[in-house]
C-alpha cells in the first residue's frame, strides 16, 4: 500500500465513522459553516477550559472531504491551547493551498488532506471545518468582552448629583 492509498483509506475511515460528531450543550462557542458550492452545511459545538479547547464536537452533512477534515481536525485539536490550534490552522491552510509547502511540525493524519490541493474545488470542503472553528473561537472572544465590559459597567462606582 502506498502513502497515496493510506491517505485515501483514512480520509474514507473517517467519513464513515466522523469522531466527535454530535453537539455539546451546553458548550462555551458554537458556529455553523456552510460551503455553497458543495452543498455542505457544518454546526461546531466547543467547550474551553482557560486557553485549551476541552471538548469540540461537530454535525451537519457534507461530502467525504468535508466530513474527514472536520473529524480529522476534531481529533487534532482537542486538548490543545490556541495557540497552538491557530498555527495548525495556519499550517492547514498551507498544506490544502500550497504545493510545495513543508509543516514545520508533524501534522499526523491531517497530511491525509494534502491531495486536495489537486482538486482546487474541494479545498473549501477541506477548510470549511477550519473557517468555521475560527469563527467560534472569535464568537466566544467577542461574548467573553462583552461578559467583562458589563461585569465592569456595573461594578464602577456610581455617581450622583443633587444639583
Amino acid at each position: 500500500m502506498d502513502l497515496k492509498d493510506l491517505y485515501r483509506e483514512v480520509i474514507l475511515d473517517h467519513n464513515r465513522s466522523p469522531r466527535n460528531f454530535g453537539r455539546l450543550d451546553p458548550a462555551d462557542a458554537a458556529a455553523t459553516g456552510h460551503n455553497p458550492l458543495c452543498g455542505d452545511r457544518l454546526h461546531l459545538s466547543l467547550r474551553l477550559d482557560g486557553d485549551r479547547i476541552r471538548e469540540l464536537a461537530f454535525d451537519g452533512q457534507g461530502c467525504a472531504i468535508s466530513v474527514a477534515s472536520a473529524s480529522l481536525m476534531t481529533e487534532a485539536v482537542k486538548g490543545r491551547p490556541r495557540a497552538e490550534v491557530e498555527a495548525l490552522y495556519h499550517d492547514m491552510h498551507r498544506l490544502l493551498t500550497e504545493t510545495d509547502f513543508q509543516p514545520p511540525r508533524e501534522l499526523g493524519k491531517l497530511m491525509a488532506l494534502g491531495g486536495v490541493r489537486e482538486f482546487p474545488a474541494r479545498v473549501k470542503c477541506a477548510s470549511l471545518c477550519w473557517h468555521t472553528l475560527e469563527a467560534a473561537l472569535r464568537q466566544h472572544d467577542a461574548a467573553q468582552a462583552a461578559d467583562a465590559s458589563a461585569r465592569a459597567a456595573a461594578a464602577s462606582e456610581a455617581i450622583i448629583s443633587t444639583e
